[in-house]
């Protein structure tokens, strides 16, 4: 007898082929049939009309922390995602342990956006390696999971107080990180990522020549983490792929991580992140709520705030300073209720004022906690750009960054996004979407028996509505240890989701099932290779 049987549904399997009516069968976590079956099954469930497809895989999130107090990994199943990789850009919670704590504590507060408060209320650290701490996720989570290693917590266990600040990584040689990389050959189903200057800026020969022997000296395939694709500019990913292609000519494979939607930022003078690199702001930034509240209620502060935001010396995050371009993302209090969701620059003209008085009136009145969403119009032409880009063998498909700047974004709508995408502006099938979003990530690292709905194949799978899958807006959540709160955002047209056959999500609801597996390297992967990696 069938565990589960999801009768009538549309399966998308994820290794790209047609989509085709078929029922799927459920037996002791795996899929066992797909295809018309007459066998009984203890729970049958109708999926007419609804597509069933592998549960996504999340190659890039910074659940590490969060899994200890939130199991389920919220909202990311949510989102069709039943695998997420944690321990990425060189951040993780161990091997460092407790004499460590404060130290990694407040680089994942400064670097990745997770509230200390929360950090400090909702972690044990008494951990003393880093298998240790990977027991403690053992059967306890609402989906599958791994671990990379992150640089910056070795550095500092090695090291200490040595191991430089505010980012430990951030100090080593060359020869340290090949030398890490040689490390990773020793040990079977384990893979790379990296995030490296020329990741945003363009790479040096330098870098591409680093990642290029880090992929050979572990003969594994190495992503680095974001390719951005701007239609202003449509020749700088082609650009940054060639490091892809130099380093293939050399037997080694690296990978660009990138983006399948726009994922923009929102802002507030509570957090202070990404506002506070603007020139000379960070000083009044870093005072108490009630101080700043004070200062920024201040017309001298504000108008030297507002000149230094103005400068040649903001760089890049001189375009905030066009106050008017900001969208009113979310109030706290009634009285500025009426202002939620328009423009800045219609509600200055609207009262007679200056845009940056107006953004921190509102913002004062909020307690400073204000959502604000600077508004860019995307060209039509990038998502053909984006679709061109996920085609090519040099991209996969993610960087959610699902975990962290929680203050800022909820990255766990990638999937989501995409697949609406897809759905309003076509040029891309949704079985080569379901694969990029599956297969594709699954191979790339190696997991065995998931990313396909395919017989003897685990049973994460995810049953969405294709006509109107997608994500609702990112609103606060004061749902974190500490009193800390985070950005969240539901799905739309995600009905189902199953981990291990069990279902996580039911009716678009998380279910507080965790029948999820904490992925081990060598038992739960497979070793990928690369052409020049050798024996």
């Amino acid at each position: 007898m069938l565990d589960l049987l999801l009768r009538g549904g549309t399966v998308v399997d994820g290794t790209g082929a047609a989509r085709r009516v078929a029922d799927v069968g459920v037996r002791d976590g795996r899929v066992v049939d797909v295809g018309p079956t007459d066998e009984p099954a203890a729970r049958t469930v109708d999926v007419t009309g609804l597509v069933v497809a592998p549960g996504f895989v999340d190659i890039h999130t910074h659940y590490d922390a969060q899994l200890f107090w939130d199991p389920t990994a919220s909202p990311s199943p949510l989102h069709g995602v039943t695998t997420a990789i944690g321990g990425n850009c060189g951040f993780s919670l161990a091997p460092a342990g407790a004499a460590h704590a404060d130290y990694l504590m407040r680089m994942m507060a400064r670097v990745e956006g997770m509230p200390l408060a929360a950090l400090e209320a909702g972690l044990p650290w008494d951990w003393g390696s880093f298998a240790d701490w990977l027991s403690r996720l053992d059967d306890g989570i609402g989906i599958n999971a791994g671990f990379l290693c992150g640089h910056s917590a070795l550095r500092r266990v090695v090291m200490g107080d040595g191991a430089q600040q505010p980012v430990p990584s951030r100090a080593a040689a060359r020869d340290e990180l090949v030398a890490l990389a040689e490390a990773v050959r020793d040990h079977p189903g384990t893979t790379l990522e990296v995030i490296l200057a020329g990741c945003l800026n363009g790479f040096t020969d330098d870098e591409v020549d680093l990642m290029t022997t880090m992929s050979l000296s572990a003969n594994r395939p190495i992503n680095w983490n974001v390719l951005g694709v701007n239609s202003l500019n449509p020749d700088a990913h082609w650009r940054q792929l060639e490091a892809s292609t130099r380093a293939a000519e050399r037997g080694a494979r690296v990978v660009a991580l990138t983006l399948p939607h726009a994922s923009g930022i929102r802002l507030s003078f509570l957090s202070g992140f990404v506002l506070d690199g603007l020139p000379g702001w960070r000083e009044t930034m870093a005072l108490p709520v009630d101080q700043r509240i004070r200062a920024l209620s201040d017309p001298e502060v504000r108008a030297r705030l507002a000149a230094g935001a103005s400068s040649e010396e903001a760089g890049v995050l001189r375009g905030l300073a066009n106050w008017s371009n900001l969208r009113i993302d979310e109030v706290r209090v009634d009285a500025n209720r009426r202002y939620e969701g328009r423009m800045v620059g219609e509600i200055a003209a609207e009262r007679g004022e200056d845009p940056f008085d107006v953004v921190l009136d509102i913002a004062i009145a909020d307690g400073l906690a204000t959502g604000l969403r600077p508004v860019f119009r995307e060209d039509p032409k990038a998502w053909d750009l984006k679709v061109e880009v996920w085609r090519d063998p040099r991209t996969i498909v993610g960087g959610s960054d699902a975990g962290a700047h929680l203050d800022m974004m909820c990255g766990a709508v990638y999937s989501t996004a995409m697949l609406a995408g897809v759905r309003e502006k076509g040029g891309i099938s949704l079985e080569e979407a379901v694969q990029l979003l599956t297969d594709a990530p699954a191979r790339f690292y190696g997991l065995r028996d998931r990313g396909r709905v395919q017989p003897g194949w685990r049973a994460d799978l995810v049953v969405f509505d294709p006509d109107t899958i997608g994500h609702g807006p990112e609103r606060t959540r004061e749902d974190l240890p500490g009193g800390a709160w985070r950005l969240y955002a539901e799905s739309t047209g995600v009905e189902r989701v199953y981990v291990n056959g069990v279902d996580v999500v039911d009716g678009g609801r998380i279910t507080g099932a965790t029948p999820g597996t904490l992925l081990r390297s060598g038992r739960d992967t497979e070793t990928v290779t690369v052409p020049g990696g050798g024996a």
